[in-house]
């Protein structure tokens, strides 16, 4: 030694000296580790010791977390509260080799007693490889762990579609099907109406084998899995923290890798100057916040359970977690009441838009109606008091004017956009007066609120004296004849009588309004279009009126244009049902052929049968025959092949026996009746050409016989 010394310089020698003292302490670390103990055995472990220590031996011999016991001459180690037998310890390759208690000891039901999982042991990083666990999932040879995951799953219906499900040929009392499925086993394996009992570890040498029984697995579980103790005590015992430990398979010794690693945040790296460590550390940081931000998303805490060396790492989390994803928040809701906020903007400008071009229509006509203030209404239907009904676009109320007469108030509050029905109302009503039109006396308009003041009809609606509850009907013939004439009139008045052409578009029962002399007036001119007198076609951009008496060519375009035509349909409905006293569709009718009752009494007719009529005398009858027949040349399928109102005006005034059967009416274009008929017949046009005696003349049978 004192020829090493003098052969060397001054700081060689100071080195040297290091190098014996950190050599020395080493030796007298590691006997204070494995002081001057003898083997243990039990069974057929013959040669417990260091990590481990047999339950007695002497203190000092052995870790205490290593301590095993020997129960019947069977060694045993406790591992997670559960029991597992002591197969073998290699302490060359560091590997303990246990099996499950139960697989071993229960004869009955030989499956595994204690669940283990990857889950039950911490995922080791680094080079410093720390840990908790006395014994680790992991080792540097990945080959000598050989093992795979059992699951046992108890099922209430057999599995027969997956081979991987081996049932179990011992007798368990479960209620149900036992399984065990070896290779590869995910809880996303579990089937419906299975449920995982247990699992654990076997042996790898069926991994790969999928035609396995159940004697197979089970001698795989008793064979057992291996643990290592490598990183845990060896590593921490031979190399200094920060030193990465390798097992040399080859010379089966630990070695210490000279090599320095700086472990951070889920990165190991041999770069530690201080340039990389602020870089890796914020990076970590970074990811941390991400992390944190991301559990708060999903609900999810599964990512925050995974360790990291990184003292900060938890303060990123809670940044991420709670003050990141709370700005995210707050700037997310700031953007709904954003949006919001415009939307309503929007949908005031948009109101507003509407209320300026109702202004500027009242403005541009000088209509005759007057003009009443929102309070004024108010005050006349007493604060809307008294409710008449319901309207397509509003309530309609009772009210009295200070003058006495009462009126009928429709409140608006189902406007259409840019107030187009209101404008209509005004629009057509306004401008004309007809002993058949209900009377527009005035109107109201004050931001949202719009109302249109009508004459009073204290008969109502003509519906409730058509489709009676009770089947009575107080109307004679005689009466509905004559309405049905003043709603003819009235419609005749509003195709040729102003100086523009209007289309009504919805006439039906509930649009005819009776009053107290039951004389009928027109109303309800929400869907009404002004058109000039000439023009013989109009343009709709969609459907308009009531299902059941809207033409058919606001549907199919192929059977004719839209035209004042659609009005005679819609008339002719209406004569159908106040000729009948009841819906023209019957789906509740003792026969098929009366489901529909148009046809069935064109079927009467053509059949030169009489019409059951109880109760009513022979004019009765012949004016009923009439108004059918007028009924049924208005509902013609084809535009052209329908009568104008003033002609069905004549047909009203005529005799019943001046008049000709028109063909079946149809509803669908090319539809062939039940009797053969087609509907494109050579029956007599309508046009407005038309000689006004066209629909005279000798008819196949006497309608009304004298």
């Amino acid at each position: 030694m004192s020829l090493l010394f003098s052969s060397c310089s001054s700081s060689q020698s100071k080195l040297a000296s290091v190098t014996i003292i950190l050599v020395l302490f080493q030796q007298a670390c590691f006997a204070k580790h494995h002081p001057s103990c003898t083997a243990s055995s039990c069974g057929k472990i013959r040669n417990i010791t260091y990590p481990f220590r047999l339950k007695g031996d002497p203190e000092g011999c052995g870790l205490p977390s290593y301590e095993l016991d020997c129960v019947n001459n069977v060694t045993e180690l406790t591992l997670f509260s559960g029991k597992y037998y002591v197969h073998d310890i290699d302490y060359k390759r560091y590997l303990i080799q246990l099996t499950d208690a139960g697989v071993v000891d229960d004869t009955a039901c030989s499956i595994p007693r204690y669940f283990l999982s990857s889950r039950n042991f911490t995922y080791v990083v680094g080079p410093d490889y720390t840990t908790p666990d006395p014994l680790t999932l992991w080792h540097n040879d990945w080959n000598l762990l050989r093992f795979e995951m059992v699951g046992v799953l108890n099922c209430t219906n057999p599995v027969t579609d997956d081979p991987r499900y081996v049932e179990v040929d011992s007798g368990c009392d479960s209620g149900g099907h036992i399984y065990m499925v070896f290779s590869s086993f995910r809880m996303e394996d579990i089937k419906i109406g299975c449920y995982l009992k247990v699992a654990t570890f076997a042996n790898k040498t069926l991994s790969y084998n999928r035609n396995v029984s159940y004697a197979d697995i089970h001698k795989s579980l008793v064979e057992g899995f291996s643990l290592s103790w490598v990183l845990p005590v060896t590593c921490k015992d031979r190399c200094r923290k920060g030193i990465r430990c390798i097992f040399n398979e080859t010379s089966e010794e630990v070695e210490c890798d000279p090599q320095r690693y700086c472990h951070y945040v889920y990165r190991t790296t041999t770069k530690c100057g201080i340039t990389s460590k602020i870089l890796v550390n914020t990076l970590g940081f970074l990811k941390g916040i991400i992390i944190g931000l991301l559990s708060r998303l999903t609900f999810s805490t599964k990512q925050l359970n995974q360790p990291v060396s990184q003292q900060y790492f938890d303060g990123a989390v809670y940044i991420g977690r709670n003050i990141v994803s709370a700005f995210i928040a707050a700037r997310y809701l700031f953007g709904v009441a954003l949006l919001l906020g415009l939307f309503i903007y929007k949908w005031q400008r948009r109101h507003l838009s509407m209320y300026e071009n109702i202004e500027n229509f009242l403005v541009d006509n000088h209509l005759n109606p007057i003009r009443y203030e929102y309070r004024e209404i108010k005050k006349m239907t007493g604060g809307f008091k008294v409710k008449l009904g319901q309207g397509g676009f509003g309530s309609v109320y009772k009210g009295k004017l200070r003058s006495g007469p009462d009126v009928a108030v429709k409140m608006l509050n189902k406007s259409k956009a840019n107030g187009q029905d209101f404008i209509n109302e005004v629009a057509t009503i306004g401008r004309i007066h007809h002993t058949n039109v209900v009377r527009l006396i005035g109107y109201c308009v004050e931001g949202k609120k719009r109302a249109l003041v009508y004459e009073y009809m204290p008969n109502g609606s003509l519906d409730k004296y058509i489709f009676s509850k009770e089947g009575s009907f107080p109307l004679s013939y005689a009466q509905a004849y004559e309405i049905s004439l003043g709603i003819a009139l009235g419609i005749s008045y509003l195709h040729q009588g102003c100086d523009v052409q209007i289309l009504h578009f919805d006439i039906k029962p509930h649009n005819i309004l009776l009053d107290d002399r039951f004389i009928p007036k027109v109303s309800d001119f929400g869907l009404a279009k002004l058109y000039p007198v000439d023009d013989s076609i109009v343009t709709l951009t969609d459907a308009r009126g009531t299902l059941g008496y809207m033409a058919p060519e606001l549907f199919y375009k192929n059977v004719g244009g839209v035209s004042f035509k659609a009005d005679i349909y819609s008339f002719g409905m209406l004569l159908m049902e106040m000729t009948s006293r009841r819906k023209n569709s019957n789906p509740h009718a003792e026969h098929s052929s009366q489901n529909y009752f148009p046809l069935w009494i064109y079927d009467q007719f053509k059949e030169e049968k009489d019409i059951e009529m109880d109760d009513f005398s022979k004019d009765e009858k012949c004016i009923a025959k009439k108004m059918f027949l007028v009924a049924l040349w208005c509902i013609q399928l084809k535009p052209m092949d329908r009568p104008s109102m003033n002609k069905v005006i004549e047909m009203l005034e005529g005799e019943t026996e001046n008049l000709i059967m028109p063909s079946r009416p149809s509803f669908y274009p090319n539809e062939i009746s039940e009797m053969g008929v087609s509907v494109n017949s050579n029956q007599t046009s309508w046009n407005d050409s038309t000689d006004s005696d066209t629909y005279l003349g000798e008819t196949t049978n006497s309608l009304c016989p004298t």
